[in-house]
């Protein structure tokens, strides 16, 4: 049986669950003027999250020591967090051509919930527990659990087993010393207010989570030497428009024409750092990728390096 009172008690009180009386006419609004306020109350959303730079910036630091290590990075959520986690886990692969099993996202649900309401699926402690078992987390994997109200049994559930593991645990969350704040090593509470429609977080509380996972997969991608001061050399090249995305990435790096470019990537299977050192250092494919490998895959490293 469920303890509706219990559960009513844990949401009293949450910043993601209050009622705004500024919001209290939005049904007698104009589109203007609705399309306004939303906009007003978004822009508070970067402010909440500047007050937890200090504590992003630690969270990352810890992250990119175990993923140095060949560690690998999970996001967990249920609902609107967990769909959030996925998108921003999907985007990895493309953008930086890391491995599909190195940054991936266990929604609530499964598969289906993202794209149908499976909501009861976040009360599922066990599912969270196994579903740690199941990617096989270990000490030198992060786990980092994403809910609005930091109280998500699915989520909390998940991280205690994880870091019952060793592995490295984060907590983000949009209320104040929130359960999954004290389940988790590292605490990332984005307190962004009431929403617009009450305890609706797709809202502000959605965005402002997608907002601390870019920071999070970027500056550890960064970090992690997948770029190339700002561009983006680890791209995967799937369609044309990526073609000559990575063909104009070349050509602004190295000063070479436009074919050029085109004729050196071709050679390089479409990988731009390869075809970067081979215009660079003017040496063939196969000595590039022995550069780049010398270097762990670090572009400006690989261009410093000894060719012969």
């Amino acid at each position: 049986m469920v303890d509706t009172e219990g559960v009513a008690q844990s949401l009293q009180g949450l910043a993601t669950e209050g009622v705004d009386p500024r919001f209290a006419k939005i049904d007698e609004m104009s589109s203007y003027e609705l399309a306004s306020l939303m906009n007003e109350t978004d822009a508070e959303v970067p402010q909440a999250i500047a007050q937890q730079l200090p504590f992003i910036a630690k969270a990352v630091d810890a992250i990119c020591e175990r993923m140095a290590v060949g560690g690998r990075l999970r996001y967990v959520g249920a609902g609107t967090a967990g769909r959030m986690a996925v998108v921003d886990a999907s985007e990895c692969p493309p953008t930086f051509s890391t491995p599909p099993e190195l940054v991936q996202a266990v929604l609530a649900g499964g598969a289906p919930a993202m794209t149908n309401a499976t909501e009861g699926a976040e009360d599922d402690e066990a599912a969270g527990a196994e579903a740690m078992h199941i990617h096989d987390i270990g000490a030198d994997d992060v786990v980092v659990g994403v809910t609005a109200s930091g109280r998500t049994p699915f989520v909390l559930s998940a991280v205690s087993e994880a870091r019952r593991r060793g592995a490295l645990t984060v907590g983000l969350s949009c209320n104040r010393d929130s359960k999954l704040s004290a389940a988790a090593e590292h605490a990332i509470e984005v307190v962004v207010g009431n929403e617009v429609i009450a305890g609706s977080t797709r809202l502000k509380s959605g965005t402002a989570q997608k907002l601390v996972l870019n920071m999070i997969s970027t500056i550890a991608m960064v970090r992690l030497g997948h770029t190339y001061g700002n561009y983006m050399v680890d791209m995967r090249v799937l369609n044309d428009k990526l073609a000559v995305r990575a063909a104009n990435m070349v050509s602004e790096i190295t000063g070479a024409t436009n074919e050029a470019s085109r004729v050196a990537l071709h050679s390089a299977g479409n990988n731009a750092k390869t075809a970067i050192l081979m215009i660079e250092r003017d040496i063939d494919v196969d000595t590039a990728r022995s550069l780049l490998s010398r270097a762990d895959g670090r572009l400006g490293k690989a261009l410093e390096l000894d060719a012969s």
